[in-house]
C-alpha cells in the first residue's frame, strides 16, 4: 500500500479498495445548482410600461410569465417574446430589460414602489391601466461555489417555451402555481419553498439547454459526458480529500498517464492536479461560508497537515484567507 504526495500540501492518504464510481457525472453535478434567494416579486404590469433590471454580479435572474405576454431584452440588444407559461433564466445575472412595449423608456424596477410582504417578497404593481402581463421574478444565489464552472458555459440567457410541448413541460403549470400561491401570501416555511421550486425551474432550464445545445458538448460540460474524464471529474468531486496523482486518477479510469493528462487538459482547461486543487477549494469555500467550520477543521476535512498549509493554498488560488471568507460569508472567485 503506497501513500502518494499530493501537488497542493494535502497529506498523503493511502489508496485502499476500489474508487467508488458512478454512471451519470453530469447528473452529480447539478446538485450544486442549488440556491439562496435573494429576492421574488410577483409583478403585476399594466400597458404601457418598461422595466430596467440592473445586473446582479454572482446572482441568476429568472422570470416566469403566468399571464399575458411581454418582450425580454437582453444586454445585446436581442429581444425575445415570453407568452404564459414561458421561462427565461439569466444565469450570470446580466441586466436587461422586460416591457410590454420595448420601444418605451424603461423604468428602473428598485426605484418603484414595491408592497413587501417579507424581506425577500414583494409585489409591484406598475402601468398605464391597459392590458395586464403577470410574472414572478427572482434573483438568486448559487450556494455552492463550484456551479461557476456551469454557469461559464451557459448561454447569456435560456429560453424554455411551454408551447414547445413534450413530456418534460407537463410539470410547469404545477410548479408555477406553486410558486405563484407562495408568493402571493407568505407562510411559515415559504422562503424554503419556494427556493426550492426556483431550483427545479432553473435545473430544468439548464438541462433543456444541455440536451438541445451543440456547445453543451465542449468545455466543463463536454468533460463531464466524456465516459473517462467525466468519471474522473466525477471522482475527484465525490473525494476531494483523496490524495490524487495524474497517474492514480488516469489507472481508475484504464487510460495511460499521458493519454489521460492530455485528454484531461484539452476538455477540461486545465491538468489534472490544477483541477484537484481548484475543486479542493471550492469545498473549502462552501464549508467556510454555509457551514461556519474552523480554518482548522476545513484543514483536516481536506486532508491537509496543517492549518498553514491548506491557508496558503486557499489564499494562493482564492486570493483572500480562508478566515476572510469564514467571517464575510460573500461570494468569491477562483484565480485561473
Amino acid at each position: 500500500m503506497t501513500a502518494l504526495s499530493s501537488a497542493d500540501g494535502a497529506t498523503p492518504v493511502p489508496v485502499t479498495g476500489p474508487v467508488p464510481t458512478t454512471a451519470d457525472p453530469l447528473t452529480e453535478a447539478l446538485q450544486f445548482l442549488r440556491m439562496e434567494g435573494i429576492f421574488y416579486c410577483r409583478s403585476e404590469l399594466t400597458a404601457p410600461w418598461s422595466l430596467d433590471l440592473p445586473p446582479m454580479p454572482d446572482c441568476l435572474w429568472f422570470h416566469v410569465v403566468t399571464a399575458g405576454r411581454c418582450v425580454l431584452v437582453d444586454a445585446a440588444g436581442n429581444e425575445r417574446t415570453l407568452g404564459p407559461g414561458d421561462l427565461a433564466v439569466l444565469p450570470r445575472g446580466a441586466g436587461h430589460r422586460a416591457a410590454d412595449d420595448p420601444t418605451l423608456r424603461p423604468a428602473p424596477v428598485m426605484d418603484l414602489p414595491h408592497d413587501y410582504l417579507s424581506p425577500q417578497y414583494a409585489i409591484l404593481r406598475h402601468g398605464g391601466g391597459g392590458e395586464r402581463v403577470d410574472l414572478i421574478c427572482g434573483a438568486v444565489r448559487f450556494a455552492h461555489p463550484a456551479a461557476r464552472n456551469l454557469v461559464e458555459v451557459l448561454p447569456e440567457v435560456i429560453n424554455v417555451e411551454a408551447s414547445a410541448g413534450g413530456r418534460s413541460l407537463t410539470w410547469l403549470p404545477t410548479v408555477l402555481e406553486m410558486i405563484a400561491s407562495e408568493t402571493a401570501a407568505p407562510r411559515p416555511g415559504g422562503e424554503a419553498v419556494v427556493t426550492r421550486l426556483c431550483d427545479i425551474l432553473v435545473i430544468s432550464a439548464v438541462r433543456s439547454w444541455l440536451d438541445s445545445e451543440p456547445a453543451a458538448r465542449t468545455g466543463w460540460v463536454g468533460a463531464l459526458r466524456d465516459p473517462q474524464i467525466g468519471q474522473a471529474v466525477a471522482l475527484i468531486h465525490r473525494e476531494p480529500e483523496r490524495t490524487w496523482t495524474v497517474a492514480g486518477l488516469a489507472a481508475t479510469v484504464a487510460m495511460s498517464r499521458s493519454a489521460f493528462s492530455a485528454r484531461f487538459a484539452e476538455l477540461v482547461g486545465e491538468g489534472p492536479m490544477a483541477y484537484v486543487t481548484r475543486w479542493r477549494m471550492h469545498v473549502a469555500t462552501d464549508l467556510l461560508r454555509e457551514e461556519g467550520l474552523t480554518v482548522a477543521a476545513v484543514a483536516e476535512r481536506l486532508g491537509y497537515g496543517s492549518e498553514a498549509a491548506f491557508s496558503r493554498a486557499f489564499k494562493r488560488k482564492v486570493g483572500v484567507a480562508p478566515g476572510a471568507v469564514r467571517r464575510t460569508g460573500g461570494p468569491v472567485s477562483l484565480a485561473g
